[in-house]
């Protein structure tokens, strides 16, 4: 778990590089025909048609429309914020998930995840700091991003009893190799301009699809509840990439608000897995 958020994490940083000579979707595009590419070669020989069959084709649809749109729109944040923040901010996506299901899943919504939450956009609050010198209305995108990758995870909850998770994984790339031509044409396609480029963009794509193969090994060998708290590991490996390669640190209150919401998603995390062992 810890390799696959490193991996997503460099993913990222690469992403931030880019951002700066290509268009969002060009460098998302990319991303995702090269992970779908790798997975492909890993399992469909294995899996057949079985990788692609659904019985959902609309909830897998608006998944994958649901993860392109966070994916676009965290890459154009990131050429306007500091790396750590922006990621920061996604990450509170657990605690809105937590939040919406109770009315959209049926599930009851403890006392907790009120103060988790509460908790979560303190935190955003202290990143972003509206009416401040430094705000800006990038400091949305990423808040924006969090809804779009919040809606993404309930649906994986609502297809993980009906759908193969190999399957579940494979199709937010597919739909994303389709999606984004046909809303950037021309676009979406453009063709890096020198090697260096060319290879930072290779490897994007490899991180994606080794990153995400790492994740399914990962869930293969632990339950979700357990690993699920390692993922904020991300956060530390972003934080000192940002400093190694663009010489960035957020100041003492961004700090604080980076630890309120990293704390608030982990009280979400454990008190879900306290639930979910009671019950068993």
């Amino acid at each position: 778990m810890v390799l696959a958020t490193s991996c997503f994490a460099c993913l990222d940083t690469l992403s931030k590089v880019l951002v700066a000579h290509y268009p969002a979707q060009a460098i998302v595009w990319l991303r995702y025909l090269l992970q779908t590419l790798v997975m492909g070669a890993i399992f469909l020989p294995r899996m057949g048609a079985r990788l692609v069959r659904t019985g959902a084709p609309g909830l897998q649809l608006l998944r994958g429309l649901f993860l392109v749109a966070a994916s676009i729109v965290f890459v154009v944040a990131l050429s306007h914020m500091q790396l750590a923040e922006a990621a920061t901010i996604v990450f509170l996506a657990p605690v809105l998930v937590a939040l919406a299901g109770g009315p959209l899943l049926g599930e009851r919504v403890p006392v907790a995840t009120w103060w988790a939450l509460g908790g979560g956009f303190t935190g955003v609050l202290l990143i972003m700091r509206p009416g401040g010198a430094s705000f800006s209305w990038a400091y949305l995108l990423p808040l924006f991003c969090a809804f779009c990758f919040a809606g993404y995870q309930l649906l994986t909850r609502k297809l993980a009893a009906r759908e193969d998770p190999i399957t579940t994984l494979f199709y937010p790339g597919f739909i994303a190799c389709l999606a984004i031509p046909a809303a950037f044409p021309g676009s979406a396609l453009e063709v890096p301009s020198g090697v260096a480029h060319g290879a930072m963009l290779a490897a994007i794509g490899v991180l994606g699809g080794v990153g995400h193969f790492l994740l399914i090994r990962a869930h293969a060998l632990a339950p979700a509840t357990l690993l699920a708290p390692f993922g904020y590991a991300q956060l530390v490996v972003v934080l000192v990439l940002g400093w190694l390669v663009f010489g960035q640190l957020p100041d003492a209150l961004g700090f604080g608000g980076m630890a309120l919401v990293a704390a608030s998603g982990v009280v979400v995390i454990l008190g879900s897995r306290r639930r979910t062992h009671g019950n068993t």
